[in-house]
């Protein structure tokens, strides 16, 4: 299997509908890793468990998944030696109990899930632990009850902090302090009772300044009267939050010591929340369990493609047993690409567990391998063509595929000359077929329909079209070449008979008429004088202009026996017809009478060479020797 097999065959868009249906994070994170398995073993115990949760759904219509939910991050921070909070721990009791509701009602469904329910008897309960937490945990909070001394230091607190208001109320209530306090209440500052005092007053009131307002109006004093208190309070906070601390402490550590369990507890969660996702996904399809082999053979009957909405006509076809190759022709837009999109979506379903939505009597074939040819393949990274990219594709299959390969491929031989696409599309049905391979293919080309109809283990198929309303019916007929849809569609429109009857006789036997039409039907132009047309002869040294380049050059040799000339273009001497160049000027005009064109043609330090040779110059005859010299 690969990326492209499930994004082309909208295997990850399945998933995603039946992750729908899961109840936590974790059977969502299992769907997410699930693929679809080439091991019969795994794909018959992957559909029992599917059926099993189907037959409880139907009979119970709800199964208790009530405080699952994804706690691996809290096993996470155990192994780490990190203490939880009250709240992780309450959740942590709440998944624990949600395994041991759901143990024991799946172990009261052994009689009719009895592989479901096997699965049950690996689960552990943790009734002590979970009692422990629900003891010392209340409202997210250590409950007071969690320990004597607990207990104690609260009461202690409790005091304390009464004596704190009484004393802070009788400061309020005193009339001496009316005039100092800018609001009666006691107002809470950092865990410190303090009193509102105006800031003009805040040095004659004994006590110390814990805030000022924002304003600056206001000074929140503690009254001395209250300073030994509140001392008295911190430490017994402090003791608290010890004894909180210890608390917490142990019942993570009794959750640590029995991690291992509540890891196989998670794992069992996870998977009973996956099957009956599944399940429910069978319900809401109403699925069947299909038979299943490993030889090949596939017979889909009344099957529907499951992402699929509204009125769907079912596909039946069979394939594996008469014939291995499937044929498949039809008009554009008559359902072609869904039959083969079905075909692998509901066997890449059956091979993951997932029930498909067909009559019982269907079988499904498990592959190794499953590869599909379908859509635009064109590669912007790769500089691709279309037709570049399926023949790619096409050679990367034939490296792998094998008598255990599923091959789907839309439109073969497509994107090219349709002579040569058609034999490149056979040879390579024919190399697939003698690997072995289960191949369903559609096409447009007769060819490889009379390639198909000759071959023993190839059969023809046809998308079923109605020839009176022009409208296709997508549903699949086995056995079926299919007539020229074309050809119907052309008569409908009421083109002529005789035009149809030979395009006919051209698919039909490749003979084409090529009778001259008679001179009388034909409309001749009036007769004109006739006018020798010149023909301009090209001289060494015209400049012209190349065609094909759309750039100017200049002409070197004349015109040969084969009317083509030799110009100069770019530095390089290349030949050209005459048909291809046109005149831009003659050398009689560019240059003046007499003037040496062979100059036109050789280079400026060659030409400064040959005169310095000429004049006898002795660097230039070294030159010329070391030149000689380096060649040899």
């Amino acid at each position: 299997m690969n990326t492209m097999t499930f994004e082309k065959l909208q295997y990850n868009e399945l998933k995603e509908t039946v992750k729908s249906y899961c109840v936590s994070g974790l059977g969502k994170k299992l769907l997410d890793q699930l693929e679809p398995s080439s091991n019969q073993k795994v794909v018959r115990n992957r559909l029992t468990e599917t059926s099993e949760a189907r037959a409880i759904l139907d009979a119970e219509h709800h199964v208790p998944f009530v405080g699952v939910s994804n706690v691996e991050h809290l096993i996470g921070k155990l192994e780490k030696g990190i203490i939880l909070e009250p709240t992780e721990l309450v959740h942590l009791a709440d998944f624990l109990r949600g395994c041991r509701k759901l143990k024991q009602f799946m172990l009261a469904k052994e009689f009719f899930a009895p592989m479901l329910s096997s699965y049950a008897h690996s689960m552990t309960e943790f009734l002590h632990i979970e009692e422990e937490i629900q003891f010392a945990i209340k409202g997210s909070r250590v409950d007071s009850a969690a320990s004597k001394e607990l207990r104690r230091i609260r009461k202690q607190i409790e005091s304390t902090e009464g004596k704190i208001k009484e004393r802070l109320n009788k400061f309020l209530n005193s009339s001496g302090n009316q005039k100092y306090i800018q609001e009666f209440f006691i107002s809470e500052k950092d865990g410190r009772y303090t009193i509102p005092i105006k800031s003009s007053f805040k040095n004659q009131v004994a006590g110390t300044v814990v805030e000022l307002s924002a304003k600056g109006t206001t000074a929140f004093i503690e009254p001395s009267t209250v300073t030994k208190l509140t001392a008295e309070l911190a430490t017994l906070k402090a003791e608290e939050a010890v004894e909180e601390y210890q608390i917490l402490a142990t019942l993570s550590g009794i959750l640590l010591e029995q991690i291992s369990k509540i890891n196989i507890n998670v794992e069992l969660i996870s998977q009973y929340d996956l099957v009956f996702a599944k399940g429910k996904f069978s319900q809401q399809t109403n699925g069947i369990e299909p038979k299943v082999n490993s030889h090949g053979y596939t017979k889909l009957i009344n099957s529907k493609h499951p992402l699929l909405q509204g009125e769907v006509v079912p596909l039946n076809m069979e394939i594996g047993s008469e014939y291995r190759s499937l044929i498949i022709t039809g008009p554009n837009a008559g359902g072609k690409t869904i039959v083969l999109k079905t075909i692998g979506l509901l066997t890449l379903a059956v091979m993951s567990g997932f029930h498909i939505a067909a009559d019982p009597e269907t079988e499904v074939s498990i592959f190794e391998k499953v590869f599909v040819d379908i859509g635009d393949n064109q590669s912007i990274e790769n500089a691709l063509s279309t037709f570049s990219s399926h023949m790619k594709n096409m050679s990367d299959m034939m490296g792998v595929a094998n008598h255990h390969t599923l091959l789907l491929f839309d439109e073969i031989g497509s994107g090219t000359e349709p002579n040569e696409g058609a034999a490149l599309a056979i040879a390579i049905l024919d190399e697939f077929y003698h690997k072995g391979c289960i191949t369903v293919a559609t096409t447009h080309y007769g060819e490889i329909k009379r390639f198909s109809e000759r071959h023993s283990d190839f059969m023809n198929a046809a998308m079923q079209f109605d020839s009176e309303t022009l409208e296709p019916k997508y549903r699949l007929i086995i056995g079926a070449a299919g007539e020229s849809n074309a050809l119907w569609i052309s008569k409908k429109m009421k083109l002529p008979d005789n035009v149809l009857e030979r395009a006919k006789s051209y698919i039909d036997n490749k003979e084409y008429r090529f009778e001259r039409v008679h001179e009388s039907k034909i409309k001749k132009p009036p007769m004109t004088s006739t006018k020798t047309v010149e023909t301009y002869e090209y001289v060494k040294g015209d400049k012209v202009m190349l065609l094909d380049y759309d750039d100017v050059a200049i002409v070197y040799k004349e015109k040969d026996s084969f009317h083509n000339l030799v110009v100069l273009y770019q530095q390089e001497l290349i030949e050209v017809n005459v048909k291809r160049v046109k005149l831009e000027l003659k050398a009689s005009e560019l240059y003046p009478e007499g003037y040496d064109l062979n100059t036109l043609f050789v280079a400026y330090k060659d030409r400064k060479l040959q005169h310095d040779i000429e004049r006898g110059s002795k660097k230039a005859l070294r030159k010329i020797q070391k030149d000689i010299r380096n060649r040899k």
